[in-house]
């Protein structure tokens, strides 16, 4: 089994991953939850206009911090500048961008999940490759499959 596509990253692809990593931890949790309670707070009991400002900046400070964040990182970071080529395989998933080659063994590998926009392949906790599902294209259900049958059922978080 053997699966290939190219993948080249934008500012919505990894906007959508960092969303997901942040909304996905207890502190992105929190502070949304904080930013609620402060907005409930200034609704139900005072009418005090800081809890009102005060739960909208925490509230909106994640998303748009994170946006630009993903668009300085697209622009600056050279990586990014051309597609990647990415091949699967039964050894592992192998990594070109026209000059340097690196593969990575499928047992070296965190965890696997799915956003709305993308696949994601966890190489770590905090270094993953996305799969944009418009980049994927025909190929999103060779993908999952491959994902599924070389990791553990227990790392794998994808919908289809």
């Amino acid at each position: 089994m053997r699966c290939e596509f190219d993948v080249k990253m934008t500012t919505s692809a990894l906007y959508d991953y960092n969303m997901h990593h942040a909304y996905t931890s207890a502190s992105g949790l929190l502070g949304t939850l904080v930013g609620i309670l402060l907005i409930v707070g200034f609704v139900n009991n005072t009418g005090m206009p800081a809890l009102l400002v005060a739960g909208l900046i925490i509230i909106l400070y994640m998303p748009v911090t994170l946006y630009t964040r993903a668009k300085k990182q697209v622009l600056l970071n050279p990586a990014f500048k051309k597609p990647i080529h990415y091949v699967m395989d039964d050894n592992g998933v192998t990594i070109s961008d026209g000059e340097n080659e690196m593969c990575v063994e499928w047992k070296d590998m965190f965890k696997a999940y799915s956003t709305n926009q993308s696949i994601i392949l966890a190489t770590s906790r905090v270094n993953a490759w996305i799969f944009p599902k418009k980049d994927v294209g025909e190929d999103k259900f060779a993908l999952i499959e491959m994902i599924s049958t070389h990791m553990p059922p227990d790392k794998v978080r994808i919908k289809q």
